[in-house]
């Protein structure tokens, strides 16, 4: 009982592996579009992103950015003396407007 499946199997193996071994003829033209295909894929250039024409003014708040966030530091350790700078919250505000505007300039 064991030999026939055995007989069996080795047969199914036999078939099976042969017909794997068989390729279908692919028509020229397919073989034409995808070689074409390939080729225009290579030489699309990749998307160039459109230089900002308002660099100077981005950097002109970036810097005003930089010198308000720099100042805040001698602001805090009045207030840890008591002293609360008049000019200090509008420092804060100012910063977080102009770092609101330079996230959706450059996220755009």
């Amino acid at each position: 009982m064991k030999k026939p499946a055995l007989t069996f199997a080795s047969l199914f193996l036999v078939l099976a592996s042969s017909s794997g071994q068989q390729s279908k003829r692919v028509p020229q033209g397919v073989r034409e579009a995808d070689k074409a295909e390939v080729s225009f894929e290579k030489s699309v250039p990749p998307p160039q992103i459109e230089a900002r024409r308002r660099s100077p003014d981005l950097r002109r708040s970036a810097d005003e950015l930089s010198s308000l966030a720099q100042s805040i530091p001698a602001d805090v350790r009045l207030v840890t003396n008591g002293i609360l700078p008049k000019e200090v919250l509008a420092k804060l505000k100012k910063i977080e407007k102009l770092s609101k505007h330079l996230r959706e300039e450059l996220s755009h």
